[in-house]
C-alpha cells in the first residue's frame, strides 16, 4: 500500500469514526452532567479525522507533525471520555466496545506515525 493509499483508508476511517461518535452522542443522556461529556465527546471524537485531514494537506513537515500530533491528543482524550461513559453506565458496555477499541487503534497508529517523524 503506498503512503497516499494508506492516507485516503485512514482518512475514510476517521470520518466513520466521527459519526460513530455523532450517534453515541445523541443516544447520551439528556441531563446537565452527560451535556458536558457528550460536548468534550464529539469535539475530540470528530476532530482526530479533521486534524489527520489537514495534516495531510499540510504546507511543511512541520505543521504535519504538528496536525499529527493533536490527532494524537484528540484520540486519547476521545479514549477518556469514552471510558467516562462506559464507568457510569450511559451506554451498553458492550455498544461502547467497538469505539473504544477503534480509539485505542487511531491513537496507537497517530503513536506510530508521530514516532516516525
Amino acid at each position: 500500500m503506498t503512503n497516499k493509499e494508506f492516507a485516503e483508508k485512514l482518512e475514510k476511517r476517521t470520518v466513520k469514526f466521527a459519526i460513530e461518535i455523532i450517534n453515541l452522542s445523541v443516544s447520551l443522556p439528556k441531563t446537565t452532567e452527560s451535556l458536558v461529556v457528550k460536548n468534550q465527546l464529539t469535539k475530540s471524537g470528530t476532530s482526530i479525522g479533521a486534524n489527520y485531514r489537514e495534516a495531510n494537506r499540510s504546507r511543511s513537515k512541520k505543521d504535519f507533525k504538528n496536525k499529527i500530533k493533536i490527532s494524537l491528543g484528540e484520540a486519547s482524550e476521545t479514549d477518556y471520555w469514552l471510558e467516562i461513559i462506559e464507568e457510569i453506565n450511559w451506554i451498553n458496555k458492550n455498544e461502547i466496545n467497538d469505539l473504544r477499541k477503534e480509539a485505542k487503534e487511531l491513537l496507537a497508529i497517530f503513536t506510530s506515525i508521530a514516532n516516525k517523524l
